[in-house]
């Protein structure tokens, strides 16, 4: 037996139950892990409110690094004992152990601890290909990215640095400014002090930016828009504030032929080439230090409640992990 999450509806934290159950020897393609440590974030709450619908019951978590413990058939590029890591589904991240696809899993550089890697694999991998697949950015680039201060942000902010990219960030409060000044953001704007448009359009002169990277949704759309270049790319992956609701396309058109795009991990992930280039991307920046991944909430498995709590309160920073 052993310890997992599971929930029988969608709702608030407390559908989230901690169970014992019976985990069966990993099927034909799949490996046995035990989680040494589990990654929290925002899609977790859109799985468990049925934002993002998924069968129930259901399990949660997409994201952890751990030990393989038992290999099923045909798996020949993994071995008990092998450190591994991955972000992305299935869902059933948050339990002690776990089959997985051995198709969704990495090799863990043994530089690399696994708290780290829980913290970095799913925000690492969105920074990564938003950065470079997306839009590919180039030095003296100036893009506008919020929640500046939160796990994706601040990755975001060391890698734009990295880049010689100038990053503009939002955040809520002055510590979350300072915050993200600290891991490399060229300009950071209080929107509960400052209008984030406003402001934005004074930094660059009038112009704009090039790119808007908008995780925040429908509290944020149209300023985001309001803020681009024409010709700009507006970059909404995520809903923190509820769904963008619908717009006539003229909105693009009207601010001087913008583009816009709803990317997900899942779909820039879905070939495996493509998740081994953008991980050996991110491993090579977290173990040079150039990025370095801030764990700040570290939580119990059995605290996941209150974990979410904190989470959709938005008084956490940085990354969050939870620990079996």
């Amino acid at each position: 037996m052993v310890k997992a999450i599971r929930m029988n509806r969608v709702g608030g934290p407390e559908v989230m139950e901690l169970v014992d159950i019976d985990l069966p020897p990993p099927g034909p393609g799949e490996v046995r892990m035990r989680h040494e440590a589990i990654g929290l974030n925002y899609i977790d709450v859109y799985h468990r409110t049925g934002l993002y619908p998924q069968p129930l019951p259901g399990a949660l978590g997409v994201e952890g690094a751990g030990v393989v413990e038992e290999v099923g058939e045909g798996v020949t590029e993994f071995q008990p004992g092998d450190r591994v890591a991955y972000g992305g589904r299935p869902l059933g991240a948050y339990s002690e152990a776990r089959n997985i696809p051995a198709a969704q899993i990495l090799p863990l550089p043994k530089q690399i601890e696994f708290d780290t890697a829980a913290a970095m694999m799913l925000q690492g991998l969105t920074v990564q290909y938003l950065f470079h697949r997306t839009v590919p950015l180039k030095a003296g680039d100036t893009v506008l990215f919020h929640a500046a201060a939160g796990g994706v942000g601040l990755i975001a902010c060391q890698w734009a640095r990295v880049m010689g990219v100038n990053l503009i960030g939002t955040v809520g409060s002055d510590e979350k400014a300072a915050l993200a000044i600290e891991n490399g953001a060229t300009h950071v704007i209080n929107y509960n002090q400052e209008n984030f448009t406003e402001r934005v359009k004074e930094l660059t002169g009038g112009k704009g930016v090039t790119v808007v990277y908008d995780s925040i949704g429908k509290d944020t759309f149209t300023g985001s828009l309001d803020c681009l270049q024409p010709l700009g790319m507006m970059v909404s992956f995520g809903n923190a504030s509820g769904p963008v609701p619908p717009f006539g396309l003229n909105e693009l058109a009207s601010r001087g032929s913008l583009f816009i795009t709803r990317p997900s991990l899942m779909a820039y992930m879905a070939r495996r080439e493509d998740l081994e280039a953008s991980a050996r991307s991110l491993f090579g920046v977290v173990s040079s230090g150039e990025v370095k991944i801030d764990i700040r909430q570290r939580y119990a498995l059995a605290d996941v409640q209150q974990a979410h709590r904190d989470l959709e309160a938005r008084k956490t920073t940085g990354s969050s992990i939870l620990l079996p």
